[in-house]
């Protein structure tokens, strides 16, 4: 993409912009397309994480089953969880100069797991979504933790901690269907 002269834009920051790229007040410890790629990977790891997070607390309101306590109760450990993961991808944005953006219609639009349904769910069945949801972000993790080699690998460092964690949490909820 080639980038256009903004004479407002400060030297040192992108000319490109947009609402989670724009320059402000936070300076980059990186180049320009480095922050860009490891913006953009941020942005959409932070929106899979909020969604996670959505996803585990609508199941958590609605399983039902012989296992109900010991699934709801995982759940909470997994909202825990999603939500200081994106806690720690959005600060790693600000860090990086990237204002981070998870609004609820951004998270809608911009979010890869899949859609968790409405109603009452049996322990089964919230846990297969479960499973799949987290597979989801483990997968949609791994390949940025690709696209992070190059560009920064603080970042990476965090993309590889949140999906050790994921991984060892997807394994805890498929050993339950075992």
């Amino acid at each position: 993409m080639a980038q256009k002269s903004d004479s407002k834009t400060p030297k040192k920051s992108s000319a490109k912009k947009s609402a989670s790229k724009s320059s402000g007040p936070i300076t980059s410890p990186l180049g320009d397309a480095d922050r860009e790629i490891t913006g953009e990977v941020l942005q959409d790891t932070l929106l899979d994480l909020i969604d996670l997070h959505l996803v585990a607390k609508q199941a958590h309101w609605n399983v039902v089953g012989r296992f109900f306590r010991d699934v709801h109760l995982q759940l909470d450990e997994l909202v825990t969880a999603a939500r200081g993961y994106a806690d720690d991808v959005a600060e790693r944005a600000v860090a990086i100069g990237v204002s981070p953006d998870g609004r609820a219609a951004t998270v809608a639009k911009g979010s890869g797991l899949p859609e968790f349904p409405a109603d009452w769910r049996t322990d089964k069945q919230v846990i297969e979504a479960i499973v799949d949801s987290l597979g989801e972000v483990i997968t949609r993790l791994r390949k940025r933790i690709d696209e992070t080699d190059k560009t920064d690998l603080v970042t990476q460092d965090l993309l590889i901690a949140i999906s050790s964690d994921l991984e060892k949490s997807r394994w805890m909820w498929q050993a339950q269907l075992a």
